[in-house]
């Protein structure tokens, strides 16, 4: 088990350990002694529902625990930086099929995915520190990729993705601060990949929830924290041309092929290996012909490993809650090469 999966089970089992002394979760609180009259309401509440398992404790002790099961909806916007590495190109068309072949002189500037997804997200709290959940959308990714040699070439990618996971998070606070610590897997499937990409997300939340003086049920909470997102490095699939390079590539493509022929003329070209020498000729040569020849229907195929530029991101959040049924929440990046923001409406329930 790798060390950050271990130090979230641990401030788990921390969390587990002091359940007695904390709140479900940030929009959870213990209720203060001038809202008395609500405290012991609370405290003589019978509990006889499924989930959360010891709720009847927890309200005995004063604390108000939401709802155990919600449905929410997320909007959620994402733009961060990509690095390529261990990069592989084949091609196809009417006159050949070239696999996919090692091009490791091909080096990449930046490249920036930016993503627009929409979930929807049920989960129960199973204990009154505990939930657990699932993930189910669609959505859309644009990727733009910057090739700096042998020659400089944009090709920009969008696709229609699906994504689907699941996720377990612990929350608990002590006074007036709580902490909340959240993970998920996610499998998200590009239309344009052989397979789905392996996203694993964790984030860690601390804040503190305000009450509403005149209605104890409604409250606004404010949060800052990280969020790492670490991505299955394999990724393959294949595109046509035409679905690969905008516009202007086609626009100006004497001046690609011209500059491809300069770059085979050069110095940099003769330091190449003879069997990169031997690859330039067999899968570049081809697909730069095919440009030349506005020959668009080609078939590019491609492999490459591919991670975040940065793992963690920094975040700050807020939620209104409007009443025990509606959540409101907002949250975004802000801090570090990683940007988001997300949108999203909870609504919660009595099993």
């Amino acid at each position: 088990m790798k060390l950050v999966s271990k130090i979230f089970f641990l401030l788990l089992f921390v969390i587990g350990l002091h359940s007695n002394k904390i709140s479900a979760q940030y929009s959870s609180k213990k209720i203060k002694t001038k809202y008395e009259a609500y405290t012991d309401s609370l405290k003589q509440v019978d509990y006889d529902y499924i989930f959360p398992a010891l709720g009847q404790k927890v309200y005995e002790k004063g604390f108000d625990i939401p709802y155990p099961v919600g449905i929410m909806t997320n909007s959620i916007w994402m733009r961060q930086d990509i690095v390529f590495s261990n990069f592989q190109l084949g091609f196809k068309n009417d006159n050949r099929d070239i696999p996919l072949t090692d091009v490791d002189f091909i080096k990449f500037g930046q490249n920036t995915n930016n993503s627009q997804n929409y979930t929807v997200r049920p989960d129960v709290w199973v204990l009154p520190f505990l939930n657990v959940y699932g993930l189910f959308g669609f959505g859309s990714s644009t990727t733009d990729v910057n090739v700096i040699a042998p020659i400089n070439l944009n090709a920009v990618v969008e696709q229609d993705l699906r994504t689907s996971g699941f996720g377990i998070m612990g929350a608990g606070g002590v006074g007036p601060v709580w902490i909340s610590v959240d993970a998920n897997w996610t499998w998200n499937k590009p239309k344009l990949l052989d397979k789905p990409v392996k996203v694993n997300v964790m984030g860690i939340r601390v804040g503190h929830t305000f009450v509403f003086k005149h209605n104890p049920k409604r409250n606004f909470a404010v949060w800052v924290g990280g969020m790492r997102a670490k991505m299955g490095s394999e990724t393959s699939g294949e595109i046509t041309l035409n679905e690969a390079l905008p516009s202007d590539v086609w626009d100006r493509k004497d001046e690609i092929v011209s500059d491809y022929e300069d770059w085979k003329n050069s110095p940099a070209f003769d330091d190449l290996t003879a069997k990169q020498k031997v690859i330039v000729n067999t899968v570049l040569d081809p697909i730069v012909n095919a440009i030349d020849n506005v020959v668009g229907d080609g078939v590019v195929r491609y492999a490459m490993d591919k991670q975040t530029k940065d793992l963690w991101n920094g975040i700050i959040g807020a939620q209104f809650q409007l009443n025990k049924n509606w959540q409101f929440r907002t949250e975004g990046g802000i801090i570090g090469n990683r940007k988001s923001f997300m949108l999203s409406a909870n609504y919660r329930f009595l099993l």
